[in-house]
């Protein structure tokens, strides 16, 4: 079974400021997500990850009914409990924009 991986508009914002290589290693984590979500560190959920790189972590939602990956934010160690806890506040926002994306 594959996942279908898709990005926040904020996130894409994000990774385009970031070095090259760092790009490079987002899509090889891609690769990877496709074929299993579940790489990664789990916070909190099983359904809600992270992956590290450096002093970077780039967080990500799988929807198992849906079939698909939601990439949404990246930070830096320092940021890491602030951008987790918006996280969790906008669940409700991040599953709407993924059913409007999978529509399209």
């Amino acid at each position: 079974m594959t996942f279908a991986v898709y990005h926040t508009s904020t996130f894409d914002k994000e990774l385009e400021k970031m070095p090259k290589d760092f790009q490079e290693w987002v899509d090889k984590i891609e690769d990877q997500l496709v074929l299993n979500p579940y790489v990664g560190d789990q916070i909190r959920v099983r359904w809600c990850r992270e992956k590290k790189k450096d002093k970077y972590r780039l967080y990500y939602l799988i929807y198992d009914d849906l079939k698909a990956v939601y990439v949404i934010a990246l930070s830096e160690k320092k940021d890491q409990q602030a951008v987790i806890n918006t996280i969790f506040l906008l669940l409700d926002q991040y599953k709407e924009q993924i059913q409007c994306l999978l529509k399209t």
